[in-house]
């Protein structure tokens, strides 16, 4: 009889027990909880850290994060307003503002997370397709329109750079107010949106830098034809003046020439024209110099008896 009744008190207190500790629950700083009975949500979210009671058995605790939680998009390719594919990944924060509506609509993170894809992928893409590259890839608006000064002859918008309307950072507060009033209706609050990296895809990224090297290499043309001029214009200059510095040059050879054989047949004539006699044998020289110039071993020379040249061997005696 006593062992029965010992069995009896330790199986009620093991009851109680199990009922006590069903009974208390601990909610943690980084937790907002859902009371549920029978599947259906009792009373308001508890927010308070801190030892709590429920009925055991009939009612469960539903555990809510209460931090700010982060959303990793995966990235996807949409096109630009200029028909440009842009590969965009994004990345948000976000935090359970209404833990009731929360639970009601989705339950648990992982629908959540499958909810903020849906929605933000939505919105990013709708803004990316209503903004020009430039827009999607500058951070800040503000960019007054600029030409290089050095490139205003190109032809095209070679050197251009367009003015910035409304940047990134607007497109980004765009997509954030706009999910995040899709969003309230599921107990999430949205408090950011960025663009973690934007790049273009293969194709695009081909035609981008086979355009860029277009530029450089139309600028590089540029250049090259400049330099030609410029070349061209020193050689003619240089030629013009060695032509200037040779004809000069030849011009004081000749009249210091001139004054040469001038200032020569002065002296010949000063030499020679001292007596009858200096004068015959000036004439004589000369005569043989003129020979030997024009008589040369072949030479057939036909001459008249009073000519200059013959007087000279008709007076030889044989």
């Amino acid at each position: 009889m006593k062992n029965a009744l010992s069995v009896g008190v330790i199986i009620t207190i093991v009851i109680a027990l199990m009922i006590v500790s069903g009974a208390f629950y601990r909610v943690n700083e980084t937790d907002q909880v859902i009371i549920t009975q029978f599947g259906k949500p009792v009373g308001d979210p508890i927010t308070d850290a801190g030892l709590h009671f429920k009925i055991p058995f009939i009612q469960e605790v539903n555990r809510i994060e209460k931090r700010v939680l982060e959303w990793d998009g995966r990235p996807n390719e949409m096109p630009t307003k200029d028909k440009t594919y842009l590969i965009v990944d994004t990345f948000a924060r976000w935090r359970i503002k209404d833990a009731t509506q929360y639970f009601l609509r989705l339950r648990d993170e992982r629908s959540a997370l499958s909810r903020l894809e849906d929605i933000l992928g939505s919105e990013t893409r709708n803004a990316i397709a209503k903004n020009e590259l430039i827009e999607v890839i500058r951070s800040t608006k503000g960019r007054e329109p600029y030409q290089d000064p050095s490139l205003t002859e190109v032809s095209g918008d070679i050197g251009t750079l367009y003015p910035i309307e409304r940047g990134r950072a607007v497109i980004e507060q765009e997509i954030l107010q706009k999910a995040a009033v899709k969003l309230a209706d599921f107990g999430i609050e949205l408090l950011d949106v960025r663009f973690k990296r934007i790049h273009y895809n293969e194709s695009v990224r081909e035609r981008i830098y086979g355009r860029m090297i277009s530029e450089r290499q139309q600028i590089a043309e540029r250049f090259r034809s400049e330099g030609g001029g410029e070349a061209a214009k020193i050689t003619g200059r240089r030629e013009r003046d060695l032509q200037e510095i040779e004809s000069e040059a030849y011009k004081r050879v000749q009249v210091i020439r001139g004054q040469a054989d001038a200032q020569a047949a002065e002296i010949y004539a000063n030499a020679y024209n001292q007596s009858e006699m200096a004068a015959s044998y000036y004439a004589f020289v000369k005569t043989l110099e003129t020979y030997d110039i024009i008589l040369k071993q072949d030479t057939t020379l036909i001459m008249t008896t009073d000519s200059d040249l013959f007087k000279f061997l008709k007076s030889i005696n044989p």
